[in-house]
Order: C-alpha cells, then structure tokens, then sequence
C-alpha cells in the first residue's frame, strides 16, 4: 500500500479493528466491501466536498449587504480548507504540489474561457484576477486532491499503462482544444477517438478492503466525469458561475458538458501520473488476487 499519512494511519488500524470481524464471505462481507468503499471515496472527496458545501451554504444563507464580498468570502474559505488539510496531515506537501499544479492549469483556462464569454461570474469582490474571482482555481485543485488521495487510498495499479510521453501528447492536445476550437475547428472528437486508442487496453486494478478489483480505466474516467457534472450542477445553481443559457434561469448543465469533463480527466490523470508513476499489478512482488482466492487475503489499508 502506498504510504497513509498520519491521519489516515490513525483512522486505518481502527478501521481494521472493526472490519476484520467482518466474515470473509456472504452477504455481510459484500456489504463491508461496499461501505469501505463509499467510505473511501468519500474520504477521497474531502477537499471537494468541502468546498462544494460552502459554496451551497453560501448561496442559502450568506448575506446579500455583507461587507465581504461573496465571492472573496469563498475564496478564503478555500484557503483555509487548503491549509488545515496540510496543516492536519490530511494532505501531503508532495501532493500540494500536484493540487497547486491543477490550480494554475485550471485558472489559465478560466481566465480565457470568461473572456471568450463561455462562462461567468458575479462581478464582486477584491480577490480575483479579471473577471475570475481566485476560488474557481480551487475547483480544479479539487479534482487534483481528489485523483492523488484515491491513487493512493485504493493502492491503484494499471495494466498496460500506455507509454507517459504519449500520454502527455494526448493531454497536450486536449487543453490546447479547450482553447483554439473558438477560431478553429473543434477536434473534441478526434481527441476523444485517441483516447479510446492510447487509454482503451489500460485496465486499472484497485483494492477495498479485502478483495481486489479491475475496471476498464475509461470507465473510470466516464464515472468520474459523471460526478464532476453533478458537482458542477449544484455549483451553478449555487451561482458560483453560470453559463449564458442559465443567466435568465438556472437550469441543469447540459449532458454534452460529460464530453469536456471526460477529457479533462485525461489531463488530470496525466498530471498525477507524472508525480505517481503508474505501476503494474505485479509491481514489488505484489499481485492483486483473483475474486476466488480473496477471501481470506488482509490487505493493508482500509
């Protein structure tokens, strides 16, 4: 298992404590399997689910005539989250870097895509650079949070992990779209065709508790990009931004957005690639086990 940081570790061994009483087969066993791993994403989720909760609660009861801003009230609160969850061991200075990584990727995009009208803001507040208040770069730090805390939650591993610096081509390609389909031709399309042909024979293995797992890695990022939309509905009704079809009433965020999220997955998973190398099941000796032969099997980390 990839290293736990001292919260974690606290929070694993009780976990065993409890869990290991759990029989090794069954139905109670299906269902220890299933909760470790709500438990997990949930824990995963942390910073995200953190953030989304303020920016909700905001929009129900932060005043209107408050002296602070809105937006420069979630932009602290942000900060904050960032520095008890380091300050707490919750996070890693190694994945600090990571998350600060995905911060200045996503505020670029930000500042271009607000200016090119594809997106907005509430025009409020002190602590933006343009017309992007600086809690938005949060958001994308948030699924930089998210994708190395479950890399190493889940002791992920990959089978047949294309080659990284064909990876980073493809991801290159993507963030460059995300900028020149407003003057150009829209290559979505053609993008989401070499990811299918790079990522297609990738299969990711992962642990819960007691037994290992393998799931398509497209599968993971469709999932994935699915629950980023769902955050990204709340967000919007919340007002965080709105885009211009939901500027005269809010309405649910368009199915076709699942595409840009889908691919913006293939740019965070490159990113966290580059600092997590992406090993194979049989990497250090250690192999997941099969469905037959998990039973019995402890692994270390719940």
């Amino acid at each position: 298992m990839r290293s736990l940081t001292a919260v974690e570790q606290f929070l694993d061994e009780r976990a065993h404590r409890f869990l290991e009483r759990a029989p090794a087969g069954g139905l109670r066993w299906k269902l220890a399997e299933f909760l470790v791993f709500g438990l997990k994403q949930a824990w995963a989720c942390i910073f995200g689910a953190l953030l989304l909760a303020v920016i909700f609660g905001a929009r129900l009861w932060y005043p209107d005539d408050a002296p602070l801003a809105r937006n420069d009230f979630l932009t602290i609160a942000a900060v904050v989250i960032q520095i008890v969850m380091v300050a707490t061991k919750l996070e890693t200075l190694r994945e600090l870097r990571v998350i600060v990584l995905f911060h200045l990727v996503g505020t670029v995009m930000e500042l271009f895509k607000t200016d090119v009208g594809s997106w907005s803001y509430e025009a409020e507040g002190f602590l933006r650079v343009g017309a992007v208040p600086l809690f938005s770069g949060f958001m994308y730090a948030s699924v930089g949070s998210y994708m190395v805390r479950v890399y190493r939650l889940f002791d992920l591993r990959f089978a047949r992990y294309p080659r990284r610096w064909i990876t980073a081509i493809v991801a290159l390609g993507i963030y460059a779209n995300f900028f020149s389909h407003h003057y150009m031709f829209d290559f979505r399309w053609v993008l989401l065709a070499a990811v299918v042909v790079v990522f297609g024979r990738c299969v990711m293995h992962f642990r819960v508790f007691r037994r290992g797992f393998r799931m398509p890695l497209l599968v993971s990022f469709l999932l994935v990009a699915l629950f980023i939309w769902i955050a990204e509905n709340i967000a919007t009704w919340s007002h965080a931004w709105l885009y211009p079809s939901q500027v005269n009433g809010w309405h649910l965020v368009t199915p076709d957005k699942l595409l840009s999220w889908f691919l913006l997955m293939i740019i965070s998973v490159v990113l966290v690639a580059w600092v997590y190398k992406p090993v194979p099941p049989e990497a250090d000796g250690v192999r997941l086990p099969a469905p037959a032969a998990e039973g019995a099997t402890r692994q270390a980390g719940s």
